[in-house]
């Protein structure tokens, strides 16, 4: 968990066909109770758009509560080590969401990202976010 002061987002992103019908969401956590959560529907896009949608979506909705430490937890270990510098980005649109996510990363003392299980709880509150998103649209 973060450190004193600091926040945890818990993100996730779902596409049903890839590309197909696709949803976001995330995760505040503070002192291991969820602050705030966001979802919404992200179109016909990949799920790894979806993935990175999610953690842009958090980070934004982070800064009106923090400047300080984050820790940002997907269950996307792809997206997870493009971040990390660990993956290369190899398509453009990808790469374009990683500098978004960068430049919002900025706004903040310190930003880290994990890689976690989807058996979290907090990723599968976000996982559930995302499905009901989806089943909303009839995706």
């Amino acid at each position: 968990m973060s450190d004193e002061g600091g926040l945890d987002i818990y993100t996730d992103g779902a596409a049903r066909g890839n590309p197909g019908h696709a949803a976001y969401a995330y995760l505040l956590v503070a002192d291991d109770a969820v602050v705030l959560e966001g979802s919404a529907y992200a179109g016909v896009t990949t799920n790894n758009t979806a993935e990175y949608l999610a953690i842009i979506h958090a980070l934004e909705a982070a800064a009106g509560r923090t400047d300080g430490d984050l820790s940002v937890y997907s269950d996307s270990e792809l997206v997870v080590r493009q971040m990390t510098g660990e993956y290369r980005v190899n398509k453009e649109h990808l790469r374009d969401l990683k500098a978004r996510v960068l430049a919002l990363a900025g706004r903040f003392r310190s930003v880290r990202f994990v890689s976690v299980r989807r058996t979290n709880p907090f990723i599968a509150q976000a996982d559930r976010l995302c499905n009901d998103e989806l089943d909303r649209r009839g995706a």
